[in-house]
């Protein structure tokens, strides 16, 4: 009888696993439109929507990639793709698989091809622009992606990751309970979606910035279960991935993050510290999670410039830092 029950358990568990998109074999040579609105073509014909924020005389190029549920959008202003372009430096965002206007919606793609579109994107933008340094940025998942880049058995020819609170909070991290109950919807349940409804959470202070994603229908507002853990399966990749970096990276973390906890981030931080990883850390104690989008988010963007400028360096706002000790400033501080 238990044998038999655990057949059943088993055909059932089968019968409803987590969902990936379709993805088709590489049978395209991968390059980037020129019209406009411009797109990255990917070696299965996937069109990935691109944002091109171009620098008039570039001495530096970023390749930057969203967080959970935005899109490309998210380095149009308030974000930073038009100040960066001003200061010489031209920014390529892209809608990855599942986000924003890319195929897919709503479905995940997983993490290692998540990852390999990265890579590629990252091989059209050298050939754009031959000579000229190339970083890899991430905010949030976008973060995890990068790093999960790095993984990969050809990884990314760049001369760098920016990593803004990046998503590393994976399986390790997750409550026992709370990693049970995700793996079993998953399984049981995996198109049924969970919002952010009643969450007494705050990613960012810039409130003007949180409604207008409310309104932008681009931005997804419903989530699949089977979303959510193939997202906890990159996090996961992108903790592992911490102490393998053989790039410079540039760690930015809010003190205020509400979404990423600290412990975490302190854990990553530590592992690159361990490891010898040529990490520049900071700590912005009046940051959220949001950090190239909060009120304060200047201070950031001219921090990112300032590390690219120096060659790894230095920061502006001279908060480099130890993660482990990262905390808001207390009253009269």
């Amino acid at each position: 009888m238990r044998v038999a029950l655990s057949l059943c358990l088993a055909v059932l568990l089968s019968a409803c696993a987590p969902r990936l998109m379709t993805v088709g074999d590489p049978v395209y040579k991968p390059h980037i439109e020129q019209v406009v609105p411009s797109h990255a073509v990917m070696a299965d014909g996937t069109r990935l929507p691109l944002l091109v924020f171009a620098a008039e005389k570039p001495h530096a190029v970023i390749v930057a990639l969203h967080g959970f549920n935005d899109y490309s959008n998210a380095f149009a202003a308030p974000g930073p793709g038009p100040w960066l372009a001003e200061q010489g430096v031209t920014l390529y965002a892209v809608d990855q698989r599942g986000f924003g206007r890319a195929p897919g919606r709503g479905l995940w793609a997983g993490d290692r091809r998540m990852a390999e579109d990265a890579v590629t994107l990252v091989e059209l933008v050298r050939e754009r622009h031959p000579g000229l340094p190339v970083y890899l940025l991430g905010t949030s998942m976008g973060g995890a992606v990068a790093m999960r880049t790095m993984m990969l058995p050809e990884p990314p020819e760049v001369e760098g990751l920016i990593l803004a609170a990046p998503a590393v909070w994976g399986w390790q991290k997750l409550n026992h309970f709370y990693a049970a109950a995700l793996w079993t919807a998953a399984h049981l349940a995996p198109a049924a979606t969970l919002t952010g409804r009643g969450l007494d959470i705050w990613p960012s202070d810039n409130i003007e910035m949180l409604r207008a994603l409310g309104r932008d229908p681009l931005v997804i507002k419903e989530t699949r279960i089977d979303t959510l853990y193939g997202l906890v399966q990159l996090m996961d990749s992108a903790y592992a991935a911490a102490p393998k970096l053989d790039v410079p990276v540039l760690l930015l973390y809010g003190a205020k993050d509400e979404i990423v906890p600290a412990g975490s981030i302190a854990d990553a931080y530590e592992a690159m510290e361990e490891a010898d990883v040529n990490v520049t850390a900071a700590c912005y104690p009046d940051g959220y999670h949001m950090l190239l989008r909060d009120l304060e988010r200047e201070t950031v963007w001219r921090d990112v410039a300032a590390w690219i400028e120096s060659g790894g360096d230095s920061l502006f706002s001279g908060k480099e830092g130890d993660l482990r000790h990262c905390r808001p400033l207390e009253d009269g501080e």
